[in-house]
């Protein structure tokens, strides 16, 4: 439209039944826009959702480790990976030694290394294990969607309904003696029974 006061940019903007928004403040002269405010909110949060999926790939996830890790932690520590790398997030592996630990750097990197592994088919390591410090540090990208393996949970949960309960086999029939008939009670030889035989 080219260069126009406030004044008549509004009066163009009400004959035409829309907004004149402001997109450029800063630039010299002002630039701005004859819009539909609604719609172009609208717009704007949708280009804003989308940056954010992107986003989400960049964001890191810090897992610690110690050279003397449980296997059973340390399977809980690969569970956490997984989820990471599964909503595409880098996950950033970090073990710290402590006091003496420093000298048996190799057992650290054997279970850096054993951890790698284990989280193979959802990430690749970006560099080999480094020692920086007192830390082994080791930064694990995931794979593609097209080459990365299934969540373990998502491919259990995928599978359909759980298949019906098997019913329970009921306990066998107890065998009563005629000598000794069951009493009201359920017992078969309840002590009861010879008081009541005495007194008739």
């Amino acid at each position: 439209m080219g260069i126009l006061s406030i004044g008549d940019a509004l009066t163009l903007a009400r004959g035409r039944g829309v907004d004149l928004v402001e997109i450029a403040p800063n630039a010299e002269p002002p630039v701005c826009r004859l819009v539909d405010y609604g719609k172009y909110r609208y717009e704007q949060s949708k280009k804003e959702k989308e940056s954010r999926k992107h986003q989400h790939a960049s964001m890191v996830k810090e897992i610690q480790l110690r050279p003397a890790i449980d296997p059973h932690d340390l399977g809980v520590k690969v569970g956490h990976a997984i989820d990471f790398l599964c909503e595409d997030m880098k996950v950033k592996v970090a073990l710290r030694f402590r006091g003496r630990e420093l000298a048996h750097t190799d057992i650290g990197f054997q279970v850096v290394r054993s951890f790698v592994e284990k989280v193979a088919a959802y990430g690749h390591p970006d560099f080999e294990p480094k020692l920086n410090g007192k830390t082994i540090v080791l930064m694990v990208s995931p794979l593609p969607k097209n080459k990365r393996a299934r969540h373990p949970d998502a491919s259990s949960s995928g599978e359909g309904a759980a298949p019906a309960s098997k019913p329970k086999p009921s306990a066998p029939p107890v065998a009563t003696s005629p000598a000794a008939p069951a009493s009201a009670s359920g017992f078969t030889n309840s002590p009861f029974s010879e008081l009541g035989a005495n007194r008739s």
